[in-house]
């Protein structure tokens, strides 16, 4: 527990311009002061400088929103040599809210708390998520895109719909770009192809941003140590890869396999009833991580001879395609977990020698 080991707990609520904190004595509990200040490099002075103040002794940094907006706050702590663990979103509070309140809230609830869960670490993690965000954006933008246009073919006028209908969307794109229209023509004809080709121009545009980025995410991928060997997995790719290597960011975030599986949300939870014993889907969780790792199970699922032997096996003993995808996404999880954890410690040994 912490009040083993820290005399006080900073608490922290981070908001985007300001950061409140609260200093709470493990020994009896108590708030002892309360500071708000900028979020930027002058207020994080001041806020060490106002811990030394009022948390002289062993200390811990309890923060909320460490991938957020209290990022540059975490980053500036660890180079000072403070030791910071990360809140998870804290729950709607009944009575009284406001940020002090919350800053308190945010310490107690650490201090409640028998495992801590260390922030993530920024450099090339922080740019394999900045990237995959990204191309998470443009592949929604480019999906929205197609779903227009498709819409569009379909109410359009017979002579454009008839040209347009039963093709490819590359050569649909193609076809669209070479229309013409005058401006003596029927103004739903001119104001449709008018339409198409702004929606085929923005299509066009988001496609090759996407050829932009996924090379330079294989390429930041293969820079990092676990990058390769997870590329290596069956039903692993560069998409993958990288959620992967958020979540779990740094080795000793997660303290096990087990925790891993619980950040993804594949723990199994025990649904149990009179004499009747099973186990449920969890639905907690990293919901990103938790969808990365339903891709690699369909995909073994699919084509991986070990994984469709595994799936037959325990289809004859009575398990649902559910159950089965939830026991794979539990034994992957765990695989690609001891791959992490195995380069990451490969690569400090290399490091240190």
């Amino acid at each position: 527990m912490l009040s083993e080991n820290y005399e006080y707990l900073i608490g922290g609520d981070p908001d985007r311009d300001t950061i409140d904190l609260a200093v709470l004595d493990t020994a009896t509990g108590a708030t002892r002061a309360h500071i708000e200040a900028s979020a930027d490099g002058a207020g994080y002075v001041r806020m060490l400088n106002w811990a030394d103040d009022h948390a002289p002794g062993r200390r811990m940094w309890a923060l909320e929103g460490t991938g957020s907006f209290a990022a540059g706050l975490a980053e500036a702590l660890a180079q000072a040599g403070e030791d910071v663990v990360e809140v998870g979103g804290l729950k709607r509070a009944r009575g009284a809210k406001n940020d002090r309140l919350d800053a308190v809230r945010a310490a107690r609830t650490a201090m409640a708390r028998e495992h801590q869960a260390n922030p993530r670490v920024r450099g090339l993690r922080e740019a394999i998520r900045a990237l995959s965000a990204t191309r998470h954006s443009v592949l929604v933008s480019r999906t929205k895109a197609i779903n227009e246009l498709k819409s569009l073919i379909v109410v359009a006028p017979e002579h454009l719909r008839a040209v347009l209908r039963g093709r490819s969307l590359a050569k649909q794109l193609s076809l669209i770009e070479s229309m013409t229209t005058t401006a003596t023509a029927a103004v739903d004809h001119r104001v449709t192809i008018v339409t198409m080709q702004s929606i085929t121009a923005r299509i066009r545009f988001l496609s090759g941003q996407l050829k932009d980025i996924d090379p330079e995410l294989a390429s930041l991928i293969a820079a990092h140590p676990a990058g390769p060997a997870l590329l290596a997995e069956p039903g692993v790719g560069p998409v993958v890869a990288a959620q992967m290597l958020i979540s779990w960011s740094h080795s000793g975030r997660c303290r096990s396999e087990a925790a891993f599986a619980s950040l993804a949300g594949v723990s199994p939870l025990e649904a149990s009833s009179g004499q009747r014993s099973r186990h449920r889907l969890n639905r907690g969780g990293d919901r990103a991580l938790n969808r990365a790792l339903h891709t690699v199970a369909i995909t073994r699922m699919r084509c991986h001879t070990e994984t469709r032997a595994y799936e037959a096996r325990r289809t004859l003993q009575g398990k649902t395609h559910r159950d089965i995808r939830r026991c794979l996404k539990r034994s992957i999880a765990r695989s690609l977990y001891r791959i992490m954890e195995s380069s990451a410690r490969g690569q400090a040994t290399l490091t240190a020698a």
